[in-house]
């Protein structure tokens, strides 16, 4: 088995073929054993010629006013107005506007699917991709070893940090992951009373909850993650929700993402104008993101291909496949301009947008990211086929703020 692997390597879209199930689970090991001795879990350069400062505790010094962060998970949310021949509702596109009128570019590293991949982006701000076929596990893995992520910069900023989640805080370790970031307080699912999938009015109002509880003069980050546009679509989701709203004719599947969407755009407005009647002149400064696109858009933007096809152009990060949204809103706050606000960004980048966004200002390994956002011009692992991404993980790996990887 060892021999036929190394003689005809493994093509990953070859796993998108409805055939080999026992061959393909044989090999996956030897494969697995492989890239775990030539990289171990993570790749990061062997050595590195430069080395990070690590920041004192509490040694941030923002300039002007620290606005209440809260950054908005959409789940599969984005503009479908990418694939030919959808009809769409009259209105379709605001949602995804920031509060400048312009609609930006996230690019995720998964379709259709894990989450969990995007949450590691946004909250380590580190890409998922360095973790090779290890990628499926990374929140799992990272748990106690990556510390390092927005929650824990803007802790050092004298921020208090919640996350609100959709699921059980085991479910792919999400719990011990979000702690090791710097997420203080983690309400799951059990927590917020949740039962099954909740509308995204749930956990807004949940949110709201919460930030009424904390002190006046402690700015609060809240991660809300939401849930209502998760698969499956071929059944009606809570059919009570916008009764009046009609599809524009497309197959009922995609009809009932886009009437999804629309409740979450509704949900959405309804938070905002909450935020500023209870919440009267305090700043906030809001940032929402599509997870990811749902599982049947490779079928929308490619519809002539089959299987294999779509799984080649997912093998080779086609950008039109991970393509979603991201925006920045603002309540009694102006967000500091940035040439960090690119039209397209790749995941990892967001949190080093949102605390250049809210005037925060960046620790050694922020800073570090910043300047090869700007070389790379928004791309991440991508840049330099993943030499970047390796580069810096060695630098994160020798201040001690990755360890054990």
């Amino acid at each position: 088995l060892v021999a036929y692997s190394v003689a005809w390597p493994d093509e990953a879209w070859r796993g998108y073929y409805d055939d080999g199930y026992l061959s393909k689970f044989s090999r996956s090991a030897v494969i697995a054993v492989s890239d775990f001795v030539h990289s171990g879990f993570m790749e990061s350069d062997a050595v590195a010629t430069e080395h990070l400062n690590v920041p004192l505790v509490d040694s941030c010094q923002p300039k002007g006013p620290r606005p209440n962060i809260i950054m908005v998970h959409d789940e599969s949310s984005f503009d479908i107005r990418q694939a030919e021949g959808i009809k769409v509702p009259a209105g379709y596109g605001s949602h995804f506007k920031s509060f400048d009128g312009k609609e930006r570019r996230f690019l995720a590293e998964s379709n259709g699917g894990p989450s969990w991949f995007t949450e590691y982006n946004v909250l380590a701000g580190l890409s998922s991709r360095s973790f090779g076929r290890f990628a499926y596990f990374v929140t799992r893995i990272a748990s106690g070893r990556v510390e390092r992520g927005l929650p824990l910069a803007l802790r050092r900023c004298g921020y208090d940090t919640i996350s609100l989640y959709p699921a059980f805080g085991a479910f792919m370790s999400a719990r011990a992951f979000q702690l090791t970031t710097g997420i203080q307080h983690f309400y799951d699912a059990h927590d917020l009373g949740a039962k099954d999938v909740e509308p995204d009015s749930f956990f807004y109002d949940k949110a709201l909850s919460l930030m009424s509880q904390q002190p006046p003069k402690t700015p609060l980050f809240a991660f809300v993650y939401l849930a209502a546009n998760h698969f499956p679509w071929e059944t009606k989701f809570r059919p009570d929700l916008m009764p009046s709203w009609r599809g524009p004719g497309n197959e009922p599947v995609i009809d009932e993402y886009l009437r999804r969407q629309a409740i979450s755009a509704d949900d959405y407005k309804t938070f905002l104008a909450a935020l500023k009647k209870k919440f009267a002149g305090q700043p906030f400064l809001i940032v929402r993101y599509g997870d990811h696109q749902p599982e049947f858009s490779p079928h929308i933007l490619d519809p002539a291909l089959d299987e294999a096809g779509i799984g080649r152009k997912l093998e080779n990060y086609d950008p039109r496949y991970y393509a979603t949204y991201y925006a920045i809103d603002a309540v009694n706050f102006e967000p500091v301009e940035s040439p960090t606000e690119m039209d397209t960004i790749d995941g990892p980048y967001l949190p080093l947008v949102i605390q250049e966004a809210a005037g925060i200002p960046l620790d050694p390994s922020f800073e570090e990211q910043k300047q090869i956002m700007l070389r790379c011009k928004g791309m991440f692992y991508a840049c330099q086929a993943g030499a970047e991404a390796r580069r810096f993980n060695r630098l994160l790996i020798d201040a001690g703020i990755i360890h054990g990887l």
